[in-house]
Formats: C-alpha cells, structure tokens, sequence
C-alpha cells in the first residue's frame, strides 16, 4: 500500500482573547448608536407629536373662542327658524276652530261630541229609541264610533294648555256613555234577534244560527234550540269560526254569542295630562284593538326616563299584558236567556231581558264530578288587516282589577298561513290577541330622506319588517312595508292622515314604532339625553327638506350626551346616487361638528374633520357645506311640514331606540 493521503482543508483558526474583546467592543458600540439614534428619533418624534398637539389645542381652541363669539348670533338665528312651531300650532287651533265651524253650517243632525248639550241630547234621545234590530243598531254606532274617535282626537291632539280639567272630564265622560249605551244597545239587539230564533232555525241542525257583519262589528248568535248531547261541534256557515262545547253546555237552554269588534269599549280610558308644556309631540299608547287615550308628551316622558336612568340600571323586563292588535276578539259572549222546549218551539222571553249565563256557575254543588265544566274550544279568524310578528298571545278580560290577563286559556294553537287561532277558555267574556309592545324595538336602522318640496321619506328598519312613512305638510302617509324582504300590502297605503291619527292606525294594524315613556323598561336602548334629543329632533325636521338623515353605528359608542348621525344634501329633484358622500355628525345641543371618521372606520374618534369648524347649531353646521339652493329651501319650508316632521321624530325617537 502506498502513503496515507493527507486531510483536505486546514484547521479552524482560533479566535484570540484580544479579537473577542474587539468584537465586544464593537457590538456595544454599535448598540450605543443605535440606542442614542433610537432616543433621538424618539425625542424628535415626541417633540413633532408635541408640537402638532400643541397647533392642534391652540387650533381648537381658536374654533371654540369664534364658535362662543358667534354663538348668540347663530342662536338668534335658530330662535327666528324654530317660530314655525308655534306658528304651527296657531295654525292647528285655527283648523280645530275651522272644523267645529264646518260642523255647524253643515246641519246634518249628528251632535258636536265637544258640546255638552249636543251630545247629552244625543245620548238621551237614542236612551228611549226601543226595538231596534242589530242591523239598525249596526248601522247607529258608525255615527257612535265617529263621535268616539273625534273626542279622543281631540283629547289627543289639543295642547294641555288649551285642555281644561273639567272639558277633559267631560270629553271622557261622554266617550264611557256613548261606550256603555253602544254595548247596551247591542245587547238589546241581539236578545231582539233571539226572539225569532225558532224561525231562523236551521234546516239540518235544527238550531238557531246567524252571522251578520259590518266593518266595525261582526255578530255571530247561535240558539241551542235542540239540545242534542251529540250536537257539541259549531261551525258558522262560510267561516272558520266556531267553538267545541262540552256536554252540559250541548243539553241547556243557552245561547252562544260571539260579538267581534274592531275597537275597544273594555279598557278604561288612561290619564291626560293639563300641566302647561312647550312645544312637544304626543304619542299615544295603544291597547286592545284600539288606541287607547293615553296622552303622553314626549319632553315629559323623556323628562321622567331620565330620571329613572339615573336611579336604576335598564334592564329588560318581561312585557306584561300590553295588546296590540286591532282586529282582536270582542268575545262579550253572552250565555242564556233563551229558553226554548224540546220540540223547538220558543218559550217567553225572561221580564229582565238578555241574561248572562255564568260558565261554570258559581255554585255546582249537583255537579259530582271535578271535570262537569270543561273549557270550552274557541275557533277564530284572525283579522287579515293586523299584522303578527310573532305567535299572538289571547288575553282576557278581568272585570274585578280591569286589566287583561292571560290565565285561564289554554291549548293555544296558531295557523299564520290560514290566520285561524284555536284555543279553550276556562270562563267565558272578553277576549283579544296581544303580542308584545316592543318587538319592533329596538329598530336597527332608519333614514329620512327628501322626496319633493315639503315632502319626506321616513324609512324604519326593525327585525322584522321596514316601515317607510311620508310626511308631506300636516299628514302622514303609509307607504309600504316590507316582511322577510318581501312588500305586504296594507289598507293603510295611500291614506293620508294627522300625525296623531296616523299613529293610531299604525298601532291598530301591530305596527308599533312608537315608544312610550315606560319603553326603555322592555328595550335595552341607546340612552341620550332629553334635552339633546329634542333638540336633534327639531334642528333635523328644520332641515330635513333639504337634507337627508341616516343611522351611525357610532351613535352607540359615544356617552349620552351626545347624538351621532350621518347627514348630507339631498334636493328632491336629483337622481338617487349608488354611493352617496355622508357626513358624519356629532351633536350635543350645544355643538355641532363633523368628524374625521366614517361608517367604514375601524375605531371611534371625536376628532375634528380638516377644514371644519364648530357651530352652534346643526343648522349652522350643514350650511357650510352646503349650496345655496338647498339652504334657500330650508328656509323656506312649510312650519306645517316640519311640526309633522318634528312629531314624528319625537315619536319614534329613533336616536335612543336604534
């Protein structure tokens, strides 16, 4: 073998203590560096972010010392704008003036419900009008319901300062008279109908059956004539509606009355307020299928939210009793007095008239069985014109504590498709649909938009539906609404009504946009301030010809003493524009100003937008960027269009309920 080849490569040559040291020297060295240029970088960072922060206050604080030093021209300003309101106003007493005018060159024999003297002879000479059929009575209440609707309207719509205590004792004193004798009167009808319950008896069944129907009220009578133990199933001919009841019921001398409203005569009338107050809207809180009476103004009710905001935290309670159903069951159903022989043949009528029957009795001592009094089935047909969002929930009427309850009732059973509610009764009376007050609230967005001159647009989102409203001059209009996206149609479009009307209607047909002042108890809302709310409220209706009004989602973030919106020019004429150029602004009824941020920012931020000032007014704030046409329209608005405006706003209060 030859030699050994020797190893590629040389060893790895070490590194001296001295080399080490050197590098250490250099890497600290280095590090120095970069440290003293890091420090000094900071210091100039920190002295520019100073600086500019210091431009930043003195800048501010220039546009606040010339937003104070104009403020009370700014504000001399707003005070001539905001004269429409109680130009309104005047305008509204001339109009109620104007009609009771109209009322009396017209002579047409109906009273003038406002009068005393008018309406007690009304009442007193239909008291001694006897024998009249259910048709003639049917036809009477229109006249009755009008006069009722025309009291509460008045009661709703007149300013507390014109409202004296004793005209609202007597305006609800005569609503309860004409409530009472309407019911009397319908009573007296259908014991007159019962009389002649042999000669309308069926063919096939042998009893007494009849349906009569009006657009206010629908009768439906049936005589047990037969008594047959097996007859238990009752259908009215061409409906749905009927009841399944038990065997003692099937083999007595009764009849079975379902008298079907359209309005309320159970719920007594609430509370008007008379304390003097400025310019305010009125929403009125809705019960069983009619509004009920209860005025609230919308400054005292925020007024007392606020104080309650500050007392207790606002948590979510379980609704009570509230109905909001306007086609709900007047189930008055009276049981008895007929009593007819067994071969059909009807016997005299008891001397004290119509008698109720008690289901079950009060005394069922020969009754040896727990199960003699069954609950009797009810089938009805829910009114096509109301809407359910939810499931309705049946209620009846407890005449001991006058309120509505919901025990007693049983296997409740709702087909929304054919709107046939099935459900058992333990006791008979009274009966209506609720579904909760709330549970459009609170809304998820809204806008308010120009349409033409003195018109608006007014569109409310929710969960489950979109509301879109016109408002041109002192009327309200429906314009369409939309569930799961898709257009209902409504008896309620293109009816132009008061606002005060309007709300009503809307509340009858389960439409509830309209907090009261007890709402925010039910609704996890976005508290603001009372005082900045109305203030937002009328600046935006003065505006709102001009510009249109949208939802922020900042408006949740900042604190209670401010209102966040989107806002830009809208004249009426102009195309709709795929993306428009919103400006976001914050208002504190005391400032108004732009912010740097949008909709699509990631945080919030109160900064100032660049080349903006502050203003003392909302008015003020738009006319900057404004064009003078648009403003020339703000100023030239109708008072009447933006008072509705106004009431609208301050009805739904759609900046503390989105």
């Amino acid at each position: 073998m030859g030699p050994k080849a020797k190893k590629s490569g040389s060893k790895k040559k070490r590194i001296t203590k001295a080399d080490r040291l050197k590098q250490l020297q250099e890497e600290e060295e280095k590090r120095q560096k970069e440290e003293e240029e890091a420090r000094v970088k900071y210091e100039k960072e920190e002295m520019e972010r100073l600086e500019i922060q210091r431009t930043e206050k003195e800048k501010l604080r220039k546009l606040e010392a010339k937003d104070l030093e104009r403020r009370n021209e700014e504000l001399e300003e707003l005070y001539l704008l905001e004269a429409c309101f109680p130009e309104a106003e005047k305008l509204k007493r001339d109009s109620r003036l104007l009609s009771q005018w109209k009322h009396y060159i017209q002579c047409d024999g109906s009273p003038d419900p406002s009068i005393s003297q008018e309406i007690n002879t009304f009442i007193s000479l239909w008291k001694e009008e006897t024998n009249e059929t259910f048709e003639a009575v049917t036809a009477k209440s229109k006249l009755v319901l009008n006069l009722i609707e025309k009291l509460k309207l008045i009661l709703l719509e007149t300013p507390s300062y014109d409202l004296q205590e004793k005209n609202i004792i007597q305006y609800q004193g005569s609503i309860l008279e004409l409530q009472e004798l309407l019911h009397l009167k319908f009573n007296i009808a259908t014991e007159i109908l019962l009389r002649q319950a042999s000669t309308l008896a069926d063919l096939d069944s042998g009893n007494m059956e009849k349906v009569i129907r009006d657009e206010n009220v629908t009768l439906y009578v049936w005589a047990n004539l037969k008594k047959n133990p097996r007859y238990r199933s009752i259908r009215f001919s061409e409906t749905q509606i009927g009841f399944e009841i038990p065997r003692i019921l099937a083999t007595s001398d009764i009849a079975l009355r379902l008298l079907h409203t359209h309005y309320d005569h159970v719920t007594p009338l609430g509370p008007v307020p008379t304390a003097p107050q400025e310019h305010t809207s009125t929403v009125t809180y809705f019960g069983k299928d009619e509004v009920k009476s209860v005025e609230a103004a919308v400054s005292k009710d925020l007024q007392e939210e606020y104080n309650e905001q500050e007392n207790e935290s606002n948590v979510v309670h379980e609704e009570e009793t509230k109905v909001d159903e306007q086609g709900g069951i007047e189930g008055q159903t009276s049981l008895g007095p007929v009593n007819v022989s067994p071969t059909g043949h009807q016997r005299q009528i008891l001397k004290e008239g119509l008698q109720k029957y008690t289901y079950p009795p009060e005394t069922a001592e020969d009754f040896e069985t727990e199960n003699a009094f069954p609950p009797i089935e009810v089938m009805l047909e829910v009114h096509e014109n109301v809407i359910f969002f939810e499931n309705p929930v049946v209620a009846r009427w407890d005449a001991e504590g006058k309120h509505w309850k919901t025990d007693g009732i049983s296997n409740v059973s709702y087909k929304s498709e054919d709107r046939l509610i099935t459900f058992s009764l333990e006791t008979l009376g009274p009966v209506t649909l609720i579904q909760d007050a709330h549970v459009n609230m609170p809304y998820q967005s809204w806008e308010l938009r120009p349409l033409d001159v003195n018109k608006v647009l007014l569109t409310v989102t929710t969960v489950f539906t979109e509301i879109q409203i016109q408002i041109k001059e002192n009327l309200c209009m429906l314009a369409s609404i939309k569930l799961n996206d898709k257009k209902h149609s409504s008896i309620l479009e293109e009816k132009w009504m008061t606002p005060v009307s309007f709300i009503i209607a809307l509340k009858e047909a389960g439409l509830n946009i309209f907090p009261t002042g007890h709402s925010h108890f039910y609704v996890v809302i976005n508290y603001k301030l009372p005082l900045v709310e109305v203030k937002a409220y009328r600046q935006m209706a003065l505006l709102s010809s001009a510009f249109a009004f949208g939802w922020s989602k900042w408006n949740t973030v900042c604190d209670s003493k401010k209102v966040l919106f989107q806002v830009r020019e809208h004249l009426p004429k102009e195309e709709p524009i795929q993306n428009p150029n919103w400006t976001l602004l914050m208002f504190s009824g005391d400032r108004a100003q732009s912010l740097k941020i949008n909709e699509s920012s990631d945080a919030f931020s109160e900064a100032l937008k660049e080349e903006t000032e502050f203003h003392s007014t909302l008015y003020h704030m738009v006319k900057d960027f404004a064009s003078k046409e648009a403003m020339k329209k703000v100023r030239c608005s109708n008072c009447q269009f933006v008072d509705s405006v106004c009431h609208m706003l301050l009805s739904t209060r759609l900046l503390s309920y989105s």
